[in-house]
């Protein structure tokens, strides 16, 4: 049996070839909507953004413009006075709060035998902090000292410091003290500020 080609030309297939033509067409085509439905949706989404940032722009636009006016419309005195009457009522709070018992009890419980407590007078700082100034007749130095360091062993007053000493016609020390108070169990919130007044307990 005879195994020779005795065509005059080798087979091409030309099927095949076709296939593979219109596949890669079929790919290209796809490549090409793709390419144009992406470049529409940026454009749009550019569009949007555009017009988002306009709209914000003319917002702000419009809240600094009323800022401005509500600015211009707001009367000082009046706000003075609004200021004023919450001082007002975080004073008549802080003396409704403040317990002048627990602050006696506790002068009385460090107070030594030749110490005597003439005046104290509470004052309130900016940052809430309960300020003593407490005025006082010892017999000497060493009596006004022992008197400091029992208060500061309370752990309700701290930064005593000394501020005024002389000594009277009687031979008697005379001497005034200050000191941050903070009453136990409470915060320096509003509730344990108090106004400057001077008393006895209530």
């Amino acid at each position: 049996m005879l195994d020779n080609n005795l065509s005059t030309r080798p087979f091409y297939n030309e099927r095949l070839v076709s296939f593979w033509i219109a596949a890669a067409a079929l790919v290209v085509a796809a490549a090409t909507v793709l390419s144009v439905s992406r470049v529409v949706y940026y454009s749009r989404s550019d569009t949007e953004l555009k017009s988002q940032a306009s709209r914000d722009e003319a917002r702000a636009a419009d809240l600094v413009a009323a800022a401005t006016k509500l600015r211009a419309s707001v009367d000082a005195a009046q706000v003075e006075a609004a200021s004023a009457e919450a001082r007002l009522a975080n004073d008549l709070i802080s003396r409704r709060t403040f317990s002048w018992t627990l602050l006696m009890n506790q002068l009385e419980a460090t107070l030594p035998a030749n110490v005597r407590i003439t005046a104290v007078r509470p004052t309130v700082e900016a940052d809430h902090r309960v300020v003593l100034s407490i005025a006082l007749v010892a017999r000497g130095v060493d009596d006004v000292n022992e008197f400091l360091e029992s208060l500061e062993m309370t752990g309700a007053f701290t930064g005593l410091l000394s501020r005024e000493e002389q000594v009277n016609e009687e031979g008697q020390l005379v001497a005034r003290m200050e000191t941050t108070y903070m009453p136990p169990g409470e915060g320096t919130g509003p509730a344990a500020t108090v106004t400057a007044t001077e008393g006895k307990p209530r």
